[in-house]
């Protein structure tokens, strides 16, 4: 026979969970009173770090300040048991990091209040297991918080603030809340958690960036919202994720000089943007410019003047939050789609280009080819947002485009054919110029172009950087052994056998 769970559904603000010990409301209408939240010793360290903690704040924060009722922060799932002295005991299965999170915030907060009026956080009186992100992520993020709601009370502009910084307290206390599930079997506990955060797929980054952008667009027409949701999931999710992971969040790293790693909840600030409410110069700049985009190109402007469109986006940029987020992603995700699509008629930037066609037929397997094809696709998504208009192009802008292709084909092959195995350490070491001084032409192309005003200036630094290979500096010896062997360079349909081919016939090849 099946086992009968009991699994209790509710919901608690933070105030009544953390501070009373007790779930606002269950599923029948009743408080489910003395809540004794447990760590256990199964659980993962406390790895929210003080940026994640701060943008906790910064989002509450921002909640209360678009006066919502009801401030939803996430799901709380708990297994209960009896401990040895018979006392029931509420283990924390899913929820962990973010319930610290808010202790400590309400800690900071209580600091507020003289020693007698501080209210006690139970959670944080139990022993934290011995770990060294527990040890120096929770009071790191305790002095973040402080540093954040702290100011000497003997002023009266402070006093101001203090009186601010209660009053949000009152709205974490009593208007953020959290789902509650309790069960009493372990399993079922794992299972519930497996289904919140799976059910059976990934749970993507750019997941909780689409909940996030929506939040910013509670002043746009519902069916505009609906509109919008359809278009971003007729695009393939598991695209959406490597389109994220892959392509954008390593251009914005990488133009940065910094190493990337993988797009996480921990670091999808970097596509959360500016959000209407920011009101500081940098906010503002970018906000104009992009309005100022979005006026010319609903106007009759551009076709009655003949000028081309201006583009709302640059990759290097903040991301305005809201609905130019989706639009965001829909302009690099047709020009990537187009860079990729080597189409004769049909492609708008990369069309019959003989270097694709090259690599589309022979060098699409393997881990090393993947990530220079990945290289190579990425600086030329980078220049075409940087150089290339979105419309009208003239042949000059082309010829240039064109000429950038040569360029980015021989830094990213440059790289495959020095190495037999080709990894993602290898292979950030060269883009972030800290590879091995044995290594040619290795530099960080992305930065590169960004820090370039023109296409010429940037072909010309180019011309200058990039050194030919030569043949005791390839290490890929099948490849070498058939390209010297191939003495004829001719080709059926422009595609060559050896992507050697091309450093010798650009002039980046010597014996």
């Amino acid at each position: 026979m099946k086992k009968t769970v009991d699994l209790r559904l509710g919901v608690a603000t933070i105030g009544d969970l953390l501070i009373e010990n007790k779930v606002s409301q269950v599923a029948d209408g009743s408080v489910l009173e003395s809540i004794n939240l447990k760590i256990p010793d199964y659980q993962r360290p406390y790895k929210w770090t003080a940026r994640n903690a701060i943008q906790l704040l910064d989002d509450i924060i921002e909640a209360r300040n678009s006066n919502k009722e009801v401030y939803r922060v996430g799901t709380l799932i708990l297994h209960r048991e009896q401990n040895s002295q018979g006392h029931e005991e509420f283990n924390i299965v899913d929820g962990q990091q973010r319930t610290i999170t808010f202790s400590l915030l309400l800690y900071a907060l209580y600091e507020l209040e003289r020693k007698e009026d501080r209210k006690k956080i139970a959670l944080l009186n139990q022993r934290i297991f011995d770990n060294t992100h527990s040890r120096h992520n929770i009071p790191n993020n305790l002095n973040a918080f402080r540093r954040r709601v702290y100011k000497d009370t003997g002023n009266d502009k402070n006093m101001d603030f203090v009186n601010d910084m209660k009053q949000l307290r009152n709205f974490i206390e009593h208007r953020c809340e959290l789902i509650i599930v309790i069960t009493d079997d372990i399993s079922a506990a794992f299972q519930f958690f497996d289904s919140q955060n799976a059910r059976g797929k990934t749970l993507y980054p750019h997941d909780l960036l689409k909940a996030y952008h929506l939040r910013e667009m509670a002043d746009i027409d519902d069916a505009k919202v609906e509109q919008i949701v359809k278009e971003w999931e007729k695009i393939p999710q598991k695209d959406l994720a490597l389109f994220f992971d892959d392509y954008l969040y390593r251009i914005k790293e990488w133009i940065n000089g910094n190493w990337a790693y993988k797009l996480s909840e921990h670091n999808i600030y970097k596509f959360k943007g500016i959000t209407k409410m920011a009101r500081t110069p940098y906010a503002q700049f970018y906000k104009s410019a992009f309005s100022y985009a979005e006026l010319i190109n609903s106007s009759a402007m551009p076709f009655v003047s003949g000028i081309r469109e201006v583009n709302a986006f640059q990759l290097n940029t903040p991301i305005i939050a809201g609905k130019p987020f989706f639009d965001y992603t829909k302009h690099y995700y047709k020009i990537l789609k187009d860079i990729q699509d080597n189409s004769q008629y049909e492609g708008f930037y990369i069309k019959g280009n003989t270097i694709v066609k090259t690599l589309d037929k022979f060098y699409k397997k393997g881990v090393g080819n993947n990530i220079t094809r990945l290289l190579f696709d990425t600086a030329l998504l980078l220049y075409v947002d940087r150089f290339c208009p979105a419309t009208y192009p003239t042949k000059d802008d082309m010829d240039l485009f064109e000429q950038f292709v040569i360029y980015a084909f021989v830094w990213a092959y440059s790289l495959r054919a020095q190495y037999v195995h080709l990894g993602w350490q290898s292979a950030q070491n060269y883009i972030l110029e800290r590879a091995d001084k044995s290594i040619l032409n290795s530099l960080n192309i992305y930065k590169l172009i960004s820090d370039t005003d023109t296409p010429i200036s940037l072909l010309s630094i180019l011309s200058d950087k990039l050194n030919p290979l030569s043949k005791n500096k390839i290490y890929d010896k099948n490849i070498l052994r058939g390209f010297e062997e191939n003495t004829i360079d001719e080709c059926k349909e422009d595609i060559y056998t050896h992507y050697l081919h091309f450093f010798k016939a650009n002039t980046f090849y010597n014996k």
